[in-house]
């Protein structure tokens, strides 16, 4: 799928009082989202490039501009499509039972997650009203499992909008929580409900970009379009046009 408009959301993050280049900075924070590596890990890599920096230092960039990333890689993107499938999982948080909501569309783009501590109605609800305020549209149509709190949470947010409700027409929802499973394993689950919502935040922005359907594509087409998706990263992250040193 082709990239929106480049020209939204152009402008640069600041990098003012880093000693360390723009390329390398982004390029860790591209590591650590981009594949289940820790910190320390990412480090590792980098010092086989001949790039001396510490663990401590490239978790403090990912906290400081992996959301800022994710954020202008979302306001890059086409409109949502007009079929939303939502989900939820159980993610144990430090010892503690939390429920993970996602919400994609049919082509799989992720329109939101939010880590909640319930799956109740009040939680549904505040989902829904979430989905539309961060979209900024109403879908045509929204599947979701067979948990009752959907419906009446539909019923009360956006009545207008068609509700099918069915546990296998909501594979694509339940598939997209297979990177983030993958991420909480290599992670060691999460240690906070806000350090889990900070982390799939930004982590939901920025691997889906670098993730298109391959199984649709032709390798050249494959390649093609990840190229694009780079060039759409260099102008996100600040690092078009510039040598890279990383």
């Amino acid at each position: 799928m082709a990239e929106g408009n480049s020209s939204v959301g152009s402008a640069s993050p600041s990098y003012r009082g880093h000693r360390y280049s723009v390329e390398i900075i982004s390029h860790c924070v591209w590591l650590y989202f981009r594949f289940p590596l820790s910190f320390r890990e990412v480090e590792e890599l980098m010092l086989e490039r001949g790039v001396i920096v510490s663990y401590e230092t490239i978790r403090r960039w990912c906290l400081k501009f992996g959301q800022q990333y994710a954020n202008s890689l979302r306001r890059r993107r086409p409109r949502p499509g007009d079929k939303w499938h939502l989900d939820e999982v159980f993610v144990k948080i430090n010892g503690e039972q939390k429920y993970l909501w996602r919400a994609v569309d049919q082509d799989g783009m992720v329109l939101d997650i939010l880590v909640q501590n319930r799956r109740d109605k009040t939680a549904a609800r505040r989902f829904f009203r979430r989905l539309v305020k961060t979209t900024r549209t109403v879908p045509r149509v929204v599947v979701t499992d067979k948990l009752r709190s959907y419906g009446a949470a539909h019923r009360e947010v956006m009545p207008s909008v068609e509700h099918r409700s069915h546990k296998g027409l909501n594979n694509r929802a339940e598939n997209s929580h297979q990177p983030t499973r993958q991420r909480e394993r290599a992670m060691k689950g999460f240690r906070s409900a806000g350090g889990a919502q900070r982390f799939l935040s930004a982590f939901s922005g920025i691997s889906p970009h670098f993730r298109p359907r391959r199984h649709l594509m032709t390798a050249p087409d494959y390649r093609t379009e990840m190229q694009h998706r780079f060039t759409t990263w260099e102008q996100v992250t600040g690092t078009a046009g510039l040598s890279t040193t990383a």
